[in-house]
């Protein structure tokens, strides 16, 4: 008998449920738009989550692409220094008539370890002539020259390199400010 209380509706229940009135298909109408919104509302929530994993994932391979290409990186830094110490020997050892077969196989050896790096990459920057560029130059000095135009590399001091496009040590150079003036004729740089 407790199901039949339960079950019971009186007439001031029926006037303040909204369902309930006098057209009882304007209510399932309202409720279809309020569901018809929310299902607008969540497709575009997951368009917008599906783009950005999307953009994740083109990050994401890109850092490992990144994180390949360039992930010896540091080691081949280190490399450097060893080069231009190799490249040093060899110069000294030619001017001063050193050991023709020591500088030979110094020289082998310089020549085996820059194909190295060229395998993984690695190219010397070029310098002398070429207009300067302060994203692959460095310069330490800025010379007057007849000989160069202004604001182009008239002397290397240490070789820069290059890892596929991304700078490893730039190159120290010299710049030319173009044309000694004429008092200074007798010192300028050719």
């Amino acid at each position: 008998m407790s199901q039949e209380q339960d079950n019971t509706n009186t007439i001031a229940d029926l006037e303040s449920d909204p369902s309930v009135g006098s057209d009882p298909s304007a209510g399932s109408q309202n409720a279809l738009a309020a569901k018809a919104e929310e299902c607008q509302a969540l497709n575009e929530k997951y368009l917008r989550l599906a783009a950005e994993f999307e953009n994740y994932k083109r990050l994401a391979q890109r850092d490992q692409r990144d994180q390949i290409k360039f992930g010896n990186e540091q080691l081949l830094k280190e490399l450097l220094p060893v080069v231009d110490n190799m490249e040093r020997a060899i110069k000294a050892a030619r001017d001063n008539g050193g050991n023709a077969a020591l500088v030979q196989g110094v020289d082998l050896t310089l020549k085996q370890l820059a194909g190295a790096l060229t395998k993984f990459g690695v190219q010397a920057v070029e310098t002398v002539g070429q207009p300067f560029d302060p994203s692959s130059h460095q310069a330490v000095s800025q010379v007057a020259s007849n000989s160069v135009p202004p604001d182009h590399v008239v002397d290397e001091f240490q070789k820069g390199y290059r890892l596929h496009d991304r700078i490893l040590r730039a190159a120290m150079v010299s710049v030319s400010s173009g044309p000694a003036p004429a008092g200074e004729q007798g010192s300028a740089t050719n």
